[in-house]
């Protein structure tokens, strides 16, 4: 016990001078808990995912924290257009600036192929998901590229040091394609509360920034969302699944079909 008392933090200070990078990955992975810690995952397969703070702090404290963490989303989700960022490398009046940028933007992952965000909400001090993956390793490599990266953002931004989510993310498969559909619902439900008004809650929804709902409305596109499995199950009509989201009478089906999903 006492020898692994002096090795542990020697190891964190070591990675810490050696590979930064690292080192947070380190930090985020060092606490691994065993309920919803999915240890297999299967391709083609739809997870509900979620973390928050390390004890329940803020991970987004003002709207560049939410900014910056959607443009994380975007850079991972999106398809890297390789011939574009080459153009500005090669590109003699390009600024240094621009040029960096897009060598670091080369080198990233990228999980246009194997990893469709279907829903999404972030709130201050946690995140939900819902992703279908295509290979069976994407979700796991996905999540700790995007949680490691974060943290790296938040610490320097915020002077801070050590893990800023309390563990290591949590996940469960979703099975069934009820269970689909109201998660979808008690993940865009997140920003409200349950004694607010229908019509409070509804101009709540429909403008929170953070979350894919708006997408889910037509009320903006964004090309790394796919709304368009769970609209599939309305009709492709965004009055419909508005309706099942913000109608009360669905509140016993949504606990019903999602107690075995929740995470929190």
């Amino acid at each position: 016990m006492i020898l692994r008392n002096f090795i542990y933090p020697l190891c964190k200070i070591q990675l810490r001078k050696a590979r930064p990078c690292e080192a947070n990955y380190f930090l985020y992975t060092q606490s691994m808990p065993a309920k919803h810690r999915i240890k297999t995952y299967e391709e083609n397969a739809y997870y509900h995912l979620y973390n928050r703070g390390v004890n329940k702090q803020l991970i987004f404290q003002d709207d560049q924290d939410y900014g910056v963490f959607l443009s994380y989303l975007k850079n991972y989700l999106e398809k890297k257009d390789e011939k574009a960022l080459q153009s500005i490398i090669a590109n003699p009046i390009a600024s240094w600036r621009e040029k960096d940028h897009a060598i670091k933007l080369l080198r990233l992952n990228n999980f246009f192929n194997t990893i469709s965000l279907v829903t999404h909400c972030l709130m201050p001090n946690h995140f939900h998901f819902l992703i279908r993956q295509t290979d069976a390793n994407a979700i796991d490599r996905f999540m700790n590229s995007l949680c490691t990266r974060y943290t790296m953002f938040f610490n320097k931004k915020y002077k801070r040091i050590g893990p800023l989510f309390q563990s290591v993310y949590k996940a469960v498969m979703v099975t069934t394609d009820e269970q689909l559909k109201y998660l979808t619902r008690y993940i865009h439900r997140n920003p409200i509360l349950k004694y607010m008004s229908a019509d409070i809650s509804s101009r709540i929804l429909s403008t929170y920034q953070y979350s894919s709902y708006p997408e889910y409305l037509g009320l903006r596109n964004t090309g790394w969302i796919h709304a368009e499995k769970i609209l599939a199950y309305f009709g492709d009509s965004s009055q419909k699944y508005q309706s099942f989201v913000e109608d009360m009478d669905a509140e016993e089906n949504m606990v019903h079909f999602t107690h075995t999903l929740m995470l929190d």
